[in-house]
């Protein structure tokens, strides 16, 4: 599913930083919840964040659903801060996802909400451009004047 659905246009689009060394992770991050267990919440990017995380370990699957996962380090530190859904299962694939497959544990990254082009109001991900337009996205880092403190850390259940 895309990310221009209208029910995640509206959501607020974050740098995601690893909470363990500070290094920028993301800039184009979404709050979402786990689709096997919505009461875990987690963040979600749809670019593959190249040049700050790297594959750890190899693929395994949870007792929740058969998507075949391999969890990401950032590179910085050598931190699991998240996984990768290297190939979804049938039932998340036709469930209401965001069709994102880079997923960050909420309680290995802290956020900042990011402003839009006139620095006043948040950046939502229905404006964001389209992935072709924007792939040197992960390689620049917003200032701090497109961003806004938005969450430190959410506990993870």
């Amino acid at each position: 599913m895309s990310t221009s659905n209208a029910s995640f246009k509206n959501k607020c689009v974050a740098q995601v930083n690893c909470i363990f060394c500070e290094s920028l992770l993301c800039t184009r991050g979404m709050k979402a919840v786990l689709l096997a267990d919505t009461e875990v919440e987690l963040f979600s990017t749809d670019i593959p964040p190249n040049r700050t995380v790297d594959f750890v370990a190899s693929c395994y699957s949870t007792e929740s659903c058969k998507c075949k996962l391999r969890d990401i380090a950032c590179l910085k530190c050598g931190n699991v801060v998240g996984y990768h859904v290297v190939a979804p299962c049938k039932p998340c694939l036709l469930s209401c996802n965001n069709g994102h497959f880079w997923m960050f544990n909420s309680d290995a990254v802290s956020t900042l909400n990011r402003l839009d082009a006139t620095g006043l109001n948040l950046l939502l991900w229905g404006d964001l451009p389209e992935l072709e337009d924007s792939e040197n996205e992960e390689s620049e880092s917003p200032s701090e004047e497109e961003c806004i403190s938005n969450i430190t850390v959410i506990s993870g259940t």
